[in-house]
């Protein structure tokens, strides 16, 4: 059995992707190490009914022993750890969470739904870094996934709204911790009372903006309201996580920088783990709403379309009928009034945790025990 190490499985991503690995049996075909940065020589998880000591995630020589090495632990653990292991002669699999080395040359970024042949070919071309992309790209790809196989999109402009999960769980901590201050200082009278909506509106927008607010992960409130930055500010007028909209779009793809367009603006929205992208499309020719259902639906088995009405996709297509699901929604599919060019739009509704983080890193694994 190959010996894999896993980094950081005690995070939101880390967590979910110990769940699926022990749904899908996946620990039945490996022997798993944990490691641990803060507590190493203590017990790990329990899987399988079999205990497990964690190894020292700063140990160079401890992480040369494994053929693969899984990592959720972050980016700045990437860039302390995984150029040290490679001049020690390691020579091993690293499949990374974190975006850190996702434009690294030696990279593949990994979307097997979507770039399966690309990751047989890195691996067959002996690339050994393997990365998760974008969360929100990865999911209007999932989406996408039949327009793409044929060849259809000339270019897209892609408005994301991401959850607190894509941020991190301090940060989901702080959406919930929003919510429950906001709750503390409501009584059941103000909430009930069948007067004039107005005194309650303008009292939680005071709280809203309090000063005893926690903001200190978000930097703003976004309970009730929106933030319309994510990632670093370019110098452009672009964040760089709108920057990676195009980046790791074409990379994904193993396309030319570019030969895709892909902008639009990244907003964090008061949802704890589901991302959606309402995107328009310049298609490169007339693609009826039964033709796009077609390629969609039977692209990969987990994308759902959902029909362009409101009945279906007030129940469909939203964060909460999705999150904790495989399952990529994708919908209001309708062409727009722009000059009788074909440009659609379309919403996408995925799990940040699953699709968009943890299930691309367990399926490569496993791509990686059928293939080495």
């Amino acid at each position: 059995m190959k010996q894999v190490g896993i980094v950081g499985w005690r995070g939101m991503v880390g967590s979910v992707l110990l769940q699926r690995m022990v749904e899908e049996n996946d620990f039945n075909h490996i022997s798993a190490h944990f490691f641990s940065t803060s507590s190493s020589g203590k017990p790990g998880p329990v899987i399988s009914g079999e205990n497990s000591i964690l190894k020292d995630a700063y140990s160079i020589a401890a992480l040369a022993e494994m053929d693969i090495i899984i990592t959720c632990q972050g980016g700045d653990y990437t860039k302390l750890i995984y150029s040290t292991l490679l001049e020690h002669g390691w020579d091993g699999y690293w499949i990374d969470a974190a975006s850190a080395l996702r434009m690294d040359e030696r990279a593949c970024i990994i979307l097997d739904p979507v770039n399966r042949a690309n990751i047989d070919r890195a691996v067959k071309e002996g690339i050994k870094l393997f990365v998760g992309g974008n969360c929100s790209i990865t999911l209007s790809l999932m989406g996408l996934a039949g327009l793409i196989k044929a060849d259809l999109i000339e270019w897209m402009s892609v408005m994301t709204y991401q959850s607190a999960s894509g941020a991190g769980a301090k940060y989901v901590r702080e959406l919930i911790a929003q919510s429950a201050y906001i709750s503390r200082h409501l009584s059941d009278a103000e909430l009930e009372n069948p007067g004039s909506v107005l005194p309650l509106v303008n009292k939680v927008s005071e709280l809203i903006n309090s000063a005893d607010m926690p903001v200190e992960n978000f930097g703003a409130p976004l309970m009730g309201s929106i933030i319309p930055w994510i990632d670093s500010d370019l110098g452009d007028g672009n964040s760089r996580e709108e920057w990676k909209g195009e980046a790791e779009t074409n990379k994904i793809l193993g396309l030319r920088q570019g030969t895709i367009p892909v902008n639009g603006l990244c907003i964090r929205v008061g949802v704890i783990r589901c991302h959606s992208a309402a995107i328009t499309l310049k298609l490169k020719r007339e693609v009826s709403e039964a033709e796009f259902a077609e390629r969609v639906s039977h692209s990969h088995p987990w994308v759902n379309y959902v029909p362009n009405n409101k009945e279906a996709s007030i129940s469909q297509l939203t964060p909460a009928s999705i999150s904790g699901s495989l399952k990529v929604g994708i919908g209001r599919y309708k062409k727009m009034a722009l000059n009788n060019e074909p440009v659609y739009s379309v919403l996408t509704v995925g799990d940040q945790l699953l699709w968009g983080a943890a299930e691309p890193l367990r399926r490569m694994l496993n791509i990686l025990l059928n293939r080495i």
